[in-house]
């Protein structure tokens, strides 16, 4: 993610896959910033009755961006796709790692993302053999699918930190 905060993609973006990836990267930003706001107390708890924390949030994004781009679209066998997932249903995270090493993750695994998406077109349909055996989705399924996601978490995260007293403008 860039230093400085993205904003949406430009209004007079036509080009369906890169205005995608443009709100793709808003909304990654959103969650960073968001984040960033808070003290790592606040980020490691939970203000919800479901128990989930902020820094569960972003292991789980993390995952998401895996599971759907590289083991879904390109189809590449990774290790415990669902890694995030406790048996309870809700995200782990290790008490001993910190939101500096969990942030890079994230950093990387999008940066990975976005290599995917800018060598494809929006028709392309995902591999089979990976996440999906049938009735694969195309890449823009996939993205619209992210968008959602990321747009429901973000909001989710919003609520948190304002909980906190960390709120953010994103």
């Amino acid at each position: 993610m860039p230093d400085t905060p993205l904003g949406e993609p430009p209004q007079a973006l036509r080009d369906p896959l890169r205005l995608l990836e443009g709100q793709l990267d808003h909304l990654r930003d959103a969650v960073l910033l968001t984040l960033d706001a808070m003290s790592d107390d606040e980020r490691r708890r939970t203000r919800v009755p479901s128990g989930w924390t902020p820094i569960g949030l972003l292991t789980h994004l993390t995952h998401v961006e895996r599971r759907w781009l590289e083991w879904g679209f390109l189809a590449e066998q990774v290790a415990d796709p669902w890694g995030d997932a406790t048996p309870e249903g809700g995200w782990s995270v290790a008490d001993d790692t910190s939101y500096e090493e969990l942030r890079r993750r994230f950093v990387a695994r999008t940066a990975r993302s976005r290599e995917i998406t800018s060598d494809a077109s929006l028709e392309d349909v995902a591999q089979l053999g990976g996440r999906f055996s049938e009735d694969p989705p195309n890449l823009a399924w996939i993205l619209l699918h992210l968008v959602q996601e990321y747009a429901r978490h973000a909001g989710h995260l919003d609520i948190v930190a304002e909980l906190a007293g960390a709120g953010t403008e994103a």
